[in-house]
């Protein structure tokens, strides 16, 4: 099935470049674009897409406000920002309030494909390493994740998905069948009132509950 990209950046150049490469996947498809997180609402109303690159900082309403939004709504899609540096604060924020991943606008071609290919089908962590140097940068919370009930297992889970494993890969840890380790994703996703993989890895490095070496 085709994934269906919209381009929110500022620059018109930018737009352009990105569309050239994903319109020239087979499976990737730009369905629309927006020069300022303001018309962010209405593109993505008129064309529903699976995954829109946002920009984070932009003139008018920035990335972060745009990605908060957007995500509040029902039915939102995927959301992965694009940035121009990977320490930037913009970045960690909009991963706070629900963009799946990042991107660097100095990506090479095959590593924005190949981004947006992970975000849409959410199965594993963008760039688990770049993230956890991001949460682990900023102050941990004194309390763990003792009340958010996880099991055993899926406290086990949850760090693999730390560590950026697909479900195939933690179920092959963990000799278990794939919708299993798919049902103990959604069971820490509902528990940690987490929208995704993203969100989930996050709290449990703010909350300390995974440690990082």
């Amino acid at each position: 099935m085709s994934v269906s990209v919209v381009l929110v950046d500022d620059e018109e150049l930018i737009r352009a470049g990105l569309r050239a490469i994903i319109d020239a996947e087979s499976d990737l498809e730009v369905v629309g674009e927006a020069g300022d997180g303001a018309e962010v609402p209405s593109v993505v109303a008129r064309t529903r897409p699976d995954v829109v690159l946002m920009d984070v900082r932009m003139p008018a309403v920035d990335g972060i406000s745009a990605t908060t939004r957007l995500l509040a709504q029902p039915g939102a899609p995927k959301v992965l920002v694009v940035t121009t540096f990977e320490n930037d604060d913009y970045v960690y924020d909009a991963l706070r309030v629900g963009a799946s991943g990042f991107l660097l606008k100095r990506a090479q071609p095959d590593e924005i494909v190949k981004a947006i290919r992970v975000v849409a089908s959410g199965e594993s962590l963008l760039f688990p390493a770049a993230i956890r140097a991001l949460a682990i940068s900023r102050d941990r919370g004194s309390r763990g994740l003792e009340s958010a009930g996880l099991t055993d297992r899926e406290s086990e889970v949850l760090r693999l998905m730390a560590g950026g494993l697909t479900n195939g890969e933690i179920a092959k840890r963990l000799y278990l069948g794939v919708e299993t380790v798919k049902t103990h994703v959604r069971n820490v996703l509902a528990k940690l009132q987490a929208r995704d993989r993203t969100q989930a890895v996050i709290t449990a490095y703010e909350s300390g509950f995974i440690v990082p070496a």
